[in-house]
């Protein structure tokens, strides 16, 4: 039986949800599913990165999100020649005070959108691997936190390869979704005229901090029955047996998984985790986790890694509920 403790869960967040979506909508067009996306990794204190062509309206989506909750935005435009210390922050000398002092990088804001991240240097993705898994940095020996909420919005181009550096499965792992975009129907891209003449500086927020960290500590307390548990748990491992899988999805998948079901209930206006928020998120959540062995890529690692997940999902059992 739910709780009351569990129906505050919901409204929390649906109303968060629901304002956060009617907002963003004024200036993005035909990308409900990725807004959902972008919010269960903020309700779960995860990462996104979006694959795409360039001009399918990244930037807008992520700049989008932190105005209508009025989170500060930073934008990080990665490049060969990208330092550590260009993301980062780094020691400058401070004439009045005759001291070194830390000058804060653009990874100090809420919702950080790393462009093309692919063509930044391993050492320069390495220092973003800190700030994603730690939400930290460190220079010198001094450790910094780094803002509450912390979001990054990472996108690449999955079609060009010239002058990028592929993630490592390790970096991959941090994040929670993976996210792609798509070009949109034919009514949406007309619709889109008229929203690419709406300025994003004329989104107002929708919510504060407050709000959206209570609807954070809301969703952590979503029920996840054993039935259930138990359920995403055996998708995970089915994934470490199929044949077209080399590496299959780690222990920190399940639990991303876990609390990506728990934030989408949550923004549903449900306490409780049903085996339908596992299916529909186990591709964006499971497939970029995935290596697959050369013969079963086909040259589109994306598409296959999903079509496993899809696969699994059509084998492995789903529990029923009882009565």
């Amino acid at each position: 039986m739910a709780s009351k403790a569990d129906g505050e869960t919901g409204q929390a967040a649906e109303r968060l949800a629901r304002a956060v979506r009617a907002e963003i909508g004024k200036a993005v067009v035909g990308q409900e599913a990725a807004i959902d996306l972008l919010l269960v990794a903020l309700l779960s204190r995860g990462h996104v990165l979006i694959e795409d062509v360039p001009g399918t309206g990244k930037t807008r989506l992520a700049e989008a999100l932190a105005r209508s909750l009025d989170l500060p935005f930073r934008r990080i435009q990665c490049t060969p020649d990208l330092e550590p210390a260009d993301l980062t922050g780094a020691r400058v000398f401070d004439q009045e005070a005759r001291r070194f002092a830390f000058l804060p990088g653009p990874l100090f804001a809420s919702v950080v959108l790393v462009d093309e991240i692919n063509r930044a240097l391993p050492r320069t993705q390495s220092a973003l691997l800190e700030a994603m898994q730690e939400r930290r940095v460190s220079e010198f020996g001094e450790v910094h936190e780094l803002p509450w909420p912390f979001l990054v919005v990472a996108t690449q181009n999955p079609v060009e390869s010239v002058g990028t550096f592929p993630l490592p499965e390790a970096e991959l792992d941090r994040f929670l979704v993976r996210v792609r975009l798509g070009y949109p129907a034919l009514e949406e891209e007309v619709r889109i005229l008229e929203a690419a003449e709406v300025p994003l500086e004329s989104l107002r927020p929708v919510a504060g901090a407050p709000a959206l960290r209570a609807a954070m500590e809301r969703a952590d307390r979503v029920a996840l029955q054993p039935d259930v548990a138990r359920y995403l748990a055996e998708l995970v491992r089915a994934t470490r047996r199929h044949p077209a899988v080399e590496l299959g999805a780690s222990p920190r998948a399940t639990v991303a998984l876990a609390r990506a079901a728990r934030a989408r209930a949550a923004l549903d206006g449900r306490g409780y985790v049903l085996p339908d928020d596992v299916q529909a998120l186990a591709p964006a959540v499971l497939a970029h986790r995935l290596l697959l062995v050369p013969e079963a890529e086909g040259g589109r690692r994306e598409e296959a890694a999903e079509a496993v997940v899809r696969e699994l999902l059509a084998q492995v059992p789903v529990p029923v509920e009882e009565g």
